[in-house]
């Protein structure tokens, strides 16, 4: 910060003209990165899945696709994946600053969660997000791992450090859909929505600097600004419905490229839309910023039938996803059960205690769990 202070001390007439241009592109609004809505074309006649759909619900319909689409930019050809300028934009971050911020975060990540360290569960989760890896625009390397968590949650740090919660591999009813919310997240990666977010809130720092220095108060400005420590929050995690938007459309191109149907990723975001309608609030905390409303899970069909050509065959799931649930699905059972094991300590909260005690002036009613004085039977009256 020194440093930055000096530099603005000698500079100060540019940097006022600078801190105007800088906070013009913090403040704006991101663009939507969705392609021109045009009507589709006239649908070609649907291909037969792999395999049935036997677990969708009966209300939601695949989506019917063209035997051909015309891209208009190389954002919309899938075959162009891996050779696109996805990402690019105002950002501060090189890769390898990005790669050491994710780092960081990764530990703390890591220092405050257990993880899941069952090698049949981690193998086959870190491989079902690699080949998605494979099939998208990531320019980072991407290290996979499971969080021991029956929230559904799933969650990619800058620098390619992807988490996956248990409690997302149980809720998946099938294969394509695991992969439909991986390859969404895998999409805030490639497009650097993370370090996008990082640069705003630098540049608005830096912004700031010489209206408070050549304000009216002067170096007792600065001294406000330290006081009472203006920095912008900078989140990693919480995206914008622009960013939103792109990682939907991103993420629906990588699951199609690595074989997927992707009509799963439609079906799954119905079927968490449908648990809140039922029981609201209990929307996983994954979608309590961006909920998957109809607006978004319209607009990724309309994706689906303009801009992916249909193919034969999908993958739907497998026998392997059907066996590592399973086996996940035991082992937090086995882990539950050690946790409530009798003679384990365990935390309650005072409203649970005060049930248990007595509520009539009965002074025969005793509560076994409350401590107790007792009278040494050596002890003198």
């Amino acid at each position: 910060m020194q440093s930055i202070l000096r530099h603005a001390l000698k500079l100060a007439p540019k940097l006022t003209l600078m801190s105007a241009l800088a906070v013009a592109p913090a403040f704006a609004l991101p663009q939507s990165q969705d392609p021109p809505k045009d009507p589709p074309q006239d649908p070609a006649k649907e291909q037969p899945a792999a395999q049935p759909k036997t677990q969708q619900p009966a209300a939601s319909q695949p989506v019917q696709q063209q035997e051909t689409v015309k891209p208009k930019n190389s954002k919309e050809d899938v075959e162009a994946i891996g050779n696109r300028s996805v990402g690019k934009g105002m950002n501060l971050y090189s890769l390898e600053r990005e790669i050491g911020l994710g780092k960081q975060l990764a530990q703390e990540v890591e220092r405050s969660s257990k993880l899941i360290d069952d090698p049949v569960v981690t193998e086959y989760v870190n491989r079902v997000g690699q080949n998605l890896v494979r099939n998208s625009d990531a320019r980072v390397p991407f290290t996979i791992k499971v969080i021991d968590s029956d929230e559904v949650n799933a969650f990619a740090l800058p620098g390619g450090f992807f988490y996956v919660n248990s409690g997302l591999i149980l809720r998946a009813q099938e294969e394509s859909e695991l992969a439909g919310v991986m390859a969404h997240e895998i999409s805030h990666v490639t497009a650097r929505h993370g370090t996008k977010n990082a640069t705003k809130g630098e540049l608005m720092q830096l912004a700031t600097i010489p209206l408070i220095l050549l304000g009216p108060g002067g170096w007792a400005g600065y001294g406000i600004y330290q006081g009472l420590n203006l920095a912008i929050p900078i989140t990693y995690l919480k995206f914008s419905r622009d960013a939103e938007r792109e990682a939907d459309f991103l993420g629906l191109q990588y699951m199609y490229k690595a074989g997927y149907d992707p009509n799963s990723y439609v079906t799954f975001f119905e079927r968490i839309q449908a648990d809140e309608k039922r029981r609201p609030g209990t929307i996983p905390k994954v979608f309590s910023s961006h909920p998957p409303t109809p607006e978004r899970i319209e607009n990724t069909q309309k994706e689906i039938a303009r801009i992916l050509p249909a193919k034969s065959e999908y993958i739907v799931t497998t026998s392997e996803f059907d066996s590592v649930k399973s086996r996940l699905r035991g082992i937090m059972f086995s882990r539950k059960a050690t946790d409530n094991a009798p003679g384990k300590p365990t935390l309650r909260t005072k409203t649970e205690q005060s049930k248990k005690q007595p509520t009539g002036s009965d002074p025969n009613s005793t509560d076994d769990d409350r401590p107790t004085l007792k009278r040494r039977p050596d002890s003198q009256p």
